[in-house]
């Protein structure tokens, strides 16, 4: 199944639709997105320039297989993140994206992400006094960013 988003106001997703990959074929025989935009503005009316293909294994730059892993193959990766309703079309740079959570934050197109102009913390120990000793023990935790 291939899935498109349907552009609105300033490349806004408002939709995202389901169409059978045999909807996408060529004279060729071959899955093409020019052939799924005409399809779906055949049935739905809508402009076929205002639909974009999206990759539902795709978010963060990256591609993941149907289990969730992170794909071996990341040349799959396609357009940044799965297109979501309220994502944006990046055209220039052929991404969805979140809409900018704050003026200050910056485009990341190889993440497809939005960057803070704070790092983030990067504690990696914290100290905790076992209550049967009394001791204070150091403990290693996780990276704020692997959550």
């Amino acid at each position: 199944m291939a899935h498109f988003a349907k552009l609105g106001v300033n490349s806004k997703v408002i939709a995202v639709h389901v169409l059978d990959n045999n909807k996408m074929l060529n004279a060729d025989n071959v899955e093409d997105e020019s052939v799924g935009q005409q399809e779906l503005e055949r049935i739905h009316g809508w402009p076929a320039a205002m639909w974009i293909q999206t990759s539902y294994n795709t978010r963060g730059g990256k591609h993941y297989d149907a289990n969730g892993d992170l794909s071996g193959d990341q040349s799959k990766a396609f357009r940044g993140n799965y297109a979501g309703i309220g994502s944006i079309w990046d055209d220039t740079n052929n991404i969805f994206i979140n809409p900018q959570p704050h003026a200050s934050w910056t485009k990341n197109v190889s993440t497809a992400s939005w960057d803070s102009p704070i790092a983030y913390p990067s504690v990696e120990t914290y100290t905790e006094t076992d209550s049967s000793t009394q001791i204070q023990v150091q403990k290693k935790i996780q990276s704020l960013q692997d959550h």
